[in-house]
């Protein structure tokens, strides 16, 4: 691993982490007690945290300050949990661990994980709107909720519950993770240009490393579930085949999954540098995503 890139993203992580303990411990949120330990429980559960990481790592780019884009990285932070949560449901994926710890509906039962998905959903507008300054945080909350509702992450989950029975073409399974996993992705990349009213050439190389990063990202995922170790994952494996859900693997084989990766990494990697010097940590975790083992 490149120690610069290391050395950068663990900067990042700690920011995150003190701005989402900070955040959800607001003493207006501790009124129901059993929902307010459950959104935390999962929150503050650990996690490599890599949508607010690449959002910092696009501000920094943009010259915006860590402070200046906390407040929406937090947020989509908040969206992506809030999805495990209720996506670990009986009714969902049905499983019992997450990140090496039991799932939120184990521990706190399937009615307060419920609402414990949906404060969060509402904390994370809370959050990207609490945000001060000059910033368009109003334009950034939109793209945000644009992104993880009907025409993008909501609307892939549903695609995927409507076709848990049947098999998708390569092309429709590429379309519905481009929504179920991508959109908050691409929200985590793109909507810190949202804040500073970018666009042009930057807005679209970065909207297209989002999508290669994605893709990039949900096949790894799929890989794992097959050859990975569950004491690493910190999940279950094969989950995916016991559920016979639709992926890369079960479309594509592992092989030809792991050449399919190789590709979308390689061009993710070539616009990351196409930006310049200033892309050479977005170059940097799309290497790292091709062989990561969690």
């Amino acid at each position: 691993m490149n120690n610069n890139y290391s050395i950068q993203y663990s900067r990042y992580l700690e920011e995150i982490n003190t701005y989402l303990e900070e955040f959800s411990s607001q003493g207006k949120y501790s009124n129901s007690s059993s929902v307010f330990e459950s959104v935390r429980y999962s929150l503050l559960g650990g996690g490599k945290r890599i949508r607010p990481v690449l959002a910092l790592a696009v501000g920094t780019i943009l010259g915006l300050s860590t402070q200046d884009v906390l407040p929406f990285a937090a947020a989509v932070e908040m969206i992506h949990t809030y999805s495990l949560i209720h996506d670990d449901l009986p009714d969902m994926d049905d499983d019992d661990l997450r990140r090496g710890r039991p799932s939120n509906h184990i521990v706190f039962g399937n009615a307060t994980a419920i609402l414990a998905g949906d404060a969060l959903q509402a904390m994370a507008f809370e959050s990207v709107l609490s945000g001060s300054g000059d910033l368009n945080y109003t334009n950034a909350a939109l793209f945000l909720a644009e992104s993880a509702g009907l025409s993008g992450m909501v609307g892939g989950q549903g695609i995927d519950v409507e076709f848990s029975s049947g098999t998708l073409e390569l092309d429709q399974l590429i379309d519905m993770h481009m929504l179920k996993t991508g959109a908050i992705m691409e929200a985590a990349i793109v909507g810190p240009m949202h804040l500073c009213r970018t666009s042009g050439d930057l807005y679209a190389k970065l909207e297209n490393y989002a999508r290669y990063v994605g893709l990039a990202f949900q096949i790894r995922d799929d890989i794992l579930d097959v050859e990975g170790d569950v004491s690493v994952l910190g999940k279950e494996t094969n989950r995916d085949v016991d559920l016979s859900k639709n992926t890369f693997v079960s479309l594509l084989g592992l092989e030809e999954s792991k050449r399919y990766l190789a590709e979308c990494t390689e061009n993710a990697v070539k616009i990351a540098k196409s930006i310049g010097d200033e892309g050479w940590f977005l170059a940097e975790f799309a290497k790292e995503g091709q062989t990561r083992v969690k």
